[in-house]
């Protein structure tokens, strides 16, 4: 199997079967993201409590990729601090642009199989919408 087909499943798997898309009635952190470019919506949700993110969800419309990354994203960093979430959003943001370093992209785990998406600019912003999302909301949540 390829290196390329690989990131194709995960994706495909998270597009077709993502373990966080769902309501969160108790969220303690909401926040809504869209991409205008092409219509993807999303609201994430975020359990965080005694400095971790203890669960998380999303809800909305989009591309299989906004899709994807949402629930990749989630996945990666529940059980994190939101300091750590941070640094990782700043990491996906830094391979997204094609500046990542071996190392770095490792600590992506799934996440890296977004890693061609930077040789596709018109789906940057599909790929990087959860992410974005979630810096907003870690910033509510530093209020």
């Amino acid at each position: 199997m390829t290196s390329d087909s690989f990131y194709g499943e995960v994706l495909a798997d998270h597009n077709l079967h993502p373990l966080h898309r769902h309501e969160m009635p108790d969220a303690t952190y909401t926040c809504k993201g869209l991409n205008p470019t092409c219509g993807d919506d999303i609201e994430l949700n975020l359990v965080i409590e005694d400095g971790i993110i203890k669960d998380g969800s999303f809800t909305g419309i989009g591309c299989a990729i906004s899709q994807a990354s949402a629930d990749i994203m989630l996945e990666l960093i529940i059980g994190r601090t939101p300091e750590q979430a941070e640094h990782l959003k700043e990491l996906f943001m830094k391979m997204i642009g094609g500046e990542i370093s071996a190392p770095e992209l490792e600590e992506l785990e799934e996440a890296g199989a977004l890693q061609s998406i930077s040789k596709m600019p018109a789906r940057v912003k599909c790929a990087t919408l959860s992410w974005r999302t979630m810096g907003e909301l870690l910033k509510k949540e530093q209020k």
